[in-house]
């Protein structure tokens, strides 16, 4: 009997238990049930009107930028497609997280670290922030692979720009990077991911036009930030395509034979209408790596490397002209009634100036020479004599006439202006009076004296020309969807220099390189129809010193490169008939020797291809070129 009191009491507290549990069961069912029908009854339209809010995102699409092409359609800068991942840090719980967890497929560095947050400190929560750009094919797939531990991470397709001429048109139109933090202007198309800017050349002067107009896509996102699909998109408008004066054919030939120098320019005109055909500087970069992201030894490789790849030596390097000064200094005395066949100078190898000696090039003397002579041999003492007649201020009035010591226009952003010396230039800019001895020596293009070779070229445009104010340009137009504009060519004013003035500096440029007693004769073209008219021209570096030439160094060549002379030559073509101009100057090449077979070697290959005859990319006539960049 005790036995089945003991069974009956088990069985009483089991059941006790059971109840117990039920009860416990039913009260947190009736708590969910009850929460449940407080969020989807009563709190119903809040939540859901959080749930639209979470679930649609709306981003701006950055806009095709639009390609640059040559005179004849040739794309020279493009967009290829680009794969990059990024990162919203609105919609990632734990930004490290999926940082360190994208590093485990793609290589991201402790710089890579800092600039992702650098930028998603600086960008509004909804801005996505590039991780890594230009991704291969085998990355994007394991990141795909790998979406579900990645919240907040997504890969976006872009464009990339793209330069097929590389380092051969790198100057012209410069390059587009990233937008740094001082450019940002509160223009939401500037934090976009992977957009890019111009930097410098037709990118940077052109930017705006290029740019276009930014789309927009409005999308679905899962809780976790996953793009689910997208509900709308507006592409926006593509960036204008830039249509340029140059010829890509021949831009590659002059930039390849510049290349036989350490450093080196080189411009080719169109006198007629002032079409830069092509601009060389060497040595060059290539634009495309600085879209794809230098490395911090790579940029130190460039702005380190002496010969300053990142310069623009055609319109921001600056050289004393040397000779090829002495055309300005010829029109400036024939204007002051100097000059003519009848004035002749005796050139013993010196001119005496109170105590001071000042030398020819030649020791041992011209004998007398003539304007025409005086081109032709470059002799020294004759434009010695005749700027001692006219005075500093004389010469800088023509020269000003001709370009120099002022911008000349050109639509590239850096371009520089030189110095053309006067007597209140020198008191302004020094302090001190001017010394007649100054005169001198700005007559032969030495002293205070600078231009760039643009200047140089565009002072022989206006010589060959017949003394018309050519006004040198890059762009011919652009092309926005079907219609293809032209900038129109404005009609050159008339410098008002005398003809029987232009035909003795026309005689004396001839004769230095078509007189076999001319200083270029050995560089002359010698195929008929096809000669140019020149000027030499050497800028002193510095003297060979009594140690040097004790040394056994006599010879300006001999010395180390940067102690040489600069060599300059400028020519137009043909001589009968001109059309094309041209300038060239090899930094411390020893001399005129340097750059007269270069230009001689340019101009026949112009005139080969003849660019200005050519049929161009046919263009509507239009409005005027606006300077959108708001850079000289």
């Amino acid at each position: 009997m005790p036995m089945v009191h003991e069974d009956q009491d088990r069985h009483k507290g089991f059941t006790r238990r059971i109840l117990m549990l039920s009860c416990g069961k039913a009260a947190l069912l009736s708590a969910l049930v009850g929460r449940m029908y407080y969020l989807q009854v009563i709190e119903a339209e809040k939540y859901k009107t959080l749930a639209e809010d979470n679930r649609v995102n709306l981003r701006l699409l950055p806009p095709r930028r639009g390609n640059i092409l040559d005179r004849f359609g040739v794309e020279v800068a493009n967009n290829q497609q680009n794969f990059r991942v990024v990162v919203v840090k609105e919609q990632t719980p734990d930004l490290m997280a999926t940082l360190d967890a994208l590093a485990k497929l793609i290589k991201l560095s402790e710089h890579d670290y800092k600039r992702i947050l650098r930028d998603v400190k600086r960008k509004r929560g909804f801005v996505p922030v590039t991780v890594k750009d230009n991704l291969s094919w085998d990355q994007v797939s394991s990141i795909e692979v790998n979406a579900a531990d990645l919240p907040g991470a997504s890969i976006e397709v872009g464009e990339t720009r793209f330069y097929p001429y590389g380092a051969n048109m790198s100057h012209i139109l410069g390059y587009v990077a990233a937008v740094s933090e001082k450019e940002l202007t509160g223009d939401p198309l500037l934090e976009l991911p992977g957009f890019r800017i111009g930097k410098s050349g037709i990118e940077k002067y052109h930017d705006n036009d290029m740019r276009g107009q930014a789309g927009t896509s409005e999308f679905e996102v899962n809780a976790y930030g996953r793009v689910i699909r997208e509900l709308s998109r507006n592409e926006g408008g593509s960036g204008r395509e830039m249509i340029l004066t140059v010829d890509a054919g021949l831009q590659t030939f002059v930039q390849q034979r510049l290349m036989s120098e350490l450093s080196a320019a080189s411009v080719v005109i169109d006198i007629q209408n002032g079409d830069v055909l092509a601009m060389g500087s060497v040595p060059g970069y290539d634009p495309s790596a600085f879209n794809l992201g230098l490395s911090s030894k790579q940029w130190n490789g460039l702005i380190n490397n002496p010969y300053t790849p990142l310069t623009n030596k055609a319109i921001a390097g600056t050289y004393a002209p040397g000779s090829t000064f002495k055309m300005v200094v010829a029109l400036a005395a024939m204007k002051e009634g100097i000059g003519a066949l009848s004035h002749t100078a005796y050139c013993p190898g010196f001119m005496k100036l109170g105590n001071a000696r000042f030398h020819c090039w030649k020791r041992g003397g011209h004998g007398t020479v003539n304007l025409i002579e005086g081109l032709q041999h470059s002799c020294d003492i004759y434009f010695y004599d005749v700027a001692r007649r006219i005075g500093v201020d004389k010469i800088a009035e023509m020269a000003n006439k001709f370009g120099l010591g002022e911008k000349v226009g050109i639509d590239l952003p850096g371009e520089r202006s030189g110095v053309i010396p006067t007597k209140a230039w020198k008191e302004a800019n020094i302090g001190e009076p001017w010394q007649g001895g100054e005169t001198l020596v700005t007559s032969i293009g030495q002293g205070f004296v600078l231009a760039t070779p643009l200047q140089l070229g565009v002072m022989t445009a206006r010589i060959a020309s017949g003394g018309k104010k050519v006004i040198p340009r890059l762009a011919r137009g652009y092309r926005e969807g079907a219609k293809t504009v032209a900038y129109p060519v404005p009609e050159f004013e008339d410098l008002g220099i005398p003809s029987e003035h232009m035909k003795m500096i026309y005689q004396g440029m001839d004769a230095v390189s078509n007189n076999p007693r001319g200083t270029a004769y050995k560089y002359r073209i010698k195929e008929e129809g096809w000669e140019l008219a020149g000027k030499t021209g050497t800028a002193q570096v510095r003297r060979i010193t009594l140690a040097e030439r004790q040394a056994g160094i006599f010879k300006n060549e001999d010395l180390p490169w940067r102690r040489r002379d600069h060599g300059l030559f400028v020519a137009y073509a043909p001589v009968d008939n001109p059309r094309y101009a041209c300038a060239v100057i090899v930094e411390h090449g020893g001399g005129s020797k340097s750059a007269a077979p270069i230009a001689r070697d340019i101009l026949l290959e112009t005139q080969r291809r003849d660019p200005a005859r050519t049929p161009a990319l046919p263009l509507e006539q239009s409005a005027e070129i606006t300077n959108l960049a708001g850079e000289s």
